[in-house]
């Protein structure tokens, strides 16, 4: 179970560069769905057909937050700028890679003050002596995403790219387990999320969905001192209320309640203040689907070590299955 989300976590794919990631989707879903493709963005799309007219689209986004070479100094030092919502706090001293497998070091000028860390002003040091032989490995315009170990910690596992490689694995299970569907269930693996929903506008436009619940991660309140957030590890997985980008339609949010309490799978509550997931977009493209979100409880979120509960994720997928096989 976990070796599939092992591999999906250590895939190269910042926003905007999702083809391996989507390739190892399509590799690992195509035998549980009866179609699968492509779009000309890069999203995935792949449906399990049923009996019935209606269409229920379930979405996860591909792409993982990363940086972006922008200048490279005369001593081999790269500069960068974010892609997504990277924080420079969670950056400092930690490891980047590189699509050609170039890894890398961030620090801070030593004039900067911890206090005020900027992204402009930290760097990346691949071991260079000079801009030359830092161009032989990385040049402008290449895009670095975060080095990380998954590692099992028992109750809970951690990695880098849980934000959504987690979500994209729990629509890989849930289509491997679903035995009888009446709609025609879409599975669909969006990119671009990070960097403006992107993805999920368009595929939402193509699919037309009577109903859509996107699966995303969400933070929790349950760690020493932190943010009042009702989400916590061990309660099931997270139904969505509201975030930034949305407030769920409540035949969404009471379908995914009912299914639930039918099938005694685990739930909880979800407020999320910042943030918002593809389900925002998807709400409103064309003339609307009422849509919800299936949240997975994760700490440490944007960070090389994001940490789930695996109690929690399993709720997840039984939700997903049943609101399928129910739908």
């Amino acid at each position: 179970m976990m070796e599939l989300l092992k591999e999906l976590t250590s895939i190269y794919g910042p926003s905007g560069r999702e083809d391996k990631v989507a390739d190892f989707i399509i590799d690992n879903i195509k035998q549980y769905v009866d179609e699968v493709k492509k779009d000309t963005l890069g999203n995935v799309i792949s449906v399990k057909k049923g009996k019935g007219q209606k269409k229920l689209m379930f979405a996860a986004h591909m792409d993982q937050i990363g940086v972006m070479i922008t200048f490279i100094d005369d001593n081999g030092f790269l500069r960068f700028t974010n892609i997504g919502g990277v924080n420079p706090y969670s950056l400092l001293f930690k490891r980047i890679v590189f699509k050609n497998g170039v890894e890398g070091i961030v620090s801070k000028e030593a004039k900067a003050d911890i206090k005020d860390l900027n992204l402009k002003d930290m760097f990346i040091d691949i071991g260079a002596k000079n801009k030359e032989e830092a161009k032989q490995k990385v040049n402008i315009g290449e895009f670095g995403v975060f080095k990380s170990d998954f590692i099992d910690l028992g109750n809970s596992i951690s990695s880098a790219a849980f934000d959504d490689r987690i979500g994209c694995y729990a629509l890989i299970e849930a289509a491997k387990r679903i035995k009888e569907n009446n709609g025609d269930i879409y599975f669909v693996f969006t990119v671009q999320e990070e960097v403006g929903l992107r993805g999920a506008k368009v595929a939402a436009y193509s699919i037309e969905p009577d109903i859509a619940i996107a699966v995303d991660v969400t933070g929790t309140g349950d760690t020493p001192n932190c943010n009042r957030m009702a989400v916590k590890f061990g309660e099931g997985a997270a139904i969505k209320i509201m975030d930034r980008g949305f407030i769920v339609h409540p035949q969404i949010k009471e379908l995914l309640i009912n299914v639930a309490e039918r099938n005694n799978i685990k739930y909880q509550y979800e407020i999320l203040e910042m943030g918002t997931t593809d389900a925002a977009e998807i709400h409103i493209s064309k003339a609307g689907a009422p849509s919800g979100v299936v949240s997975i409880p994760t700490r440490y979120i944007h960070s090389h070590s994001e940490t789930v509960d695996k109690d929690d994720l399993k709720a997840a997928i039984d939700l997903l299955v049943k609101v399928a096989e129910e739908f």
